[in-house]
């Protein structure tokens, strides 16, 4: 569709032709029209909640926190009590894991400690049930 503008003169002139496309404009129109029906039902859309009313009761007990330390020799620590072997430090993860709140244990390791150390007792406490267990970064470690 357009439009011819010209002077149908038979001189050698080339004739000035003005001729407007408006397909483009057709099709932003229509892909405006489509978004507009698309985002109508989005805005009318309403989703209900059931919040609770109130503020939560606050906690009744405090857990405990059990600070586990690995120094740069491997040497692993409760609460500042260094532990002689692996059995004394899976006797205290089976009692902190049998308590009825368990207690956050937070495990600060070295940066120096060997990985080995510091994945055994992260496999001895996930084996004895110590679900309340996080690393603590080692820039907070006192040694």
């Amino acid at each position: 569709m357009g439009m011819s503008v010209g002077s149908g003169s038979g001189s050698g002139e080339p004739e000035v032709m003005s001729e407007m496309n408006t397909t483009p404009l057709i099709d932003v129109m229509l892909v405006l029209l489509i978004m507009l029906i698309i985002t109508i039902p989005i805005q009318l859309h309403n989703v209900e909640l059931n919040l609770p009313a109130g503020n939560p009761p606050p906690q009744t007990v405090i857990p405990e926190v059990v600070q586990v330390d690995i120094n740069a020799a491997g040497v692993v620590s409760w609460n500042g009590e260094t532990i002689a072997d692996r059995e004394v430090l899976d006797s205290k993860l089976s009692g902190a894991a049998a308590q009825d709140v368990q207690p956050e244990l937070h495990l600060r390791a070295d940066r120096n400690a060997p990985y080995k150390a510091v994945a055994a007792v992260l496999a001895s406490a996930q084996r004895l049930g110590a679900n309340k267990l996080g690393l603590v970064g080692n820039e907070q470690f006192a040694q």
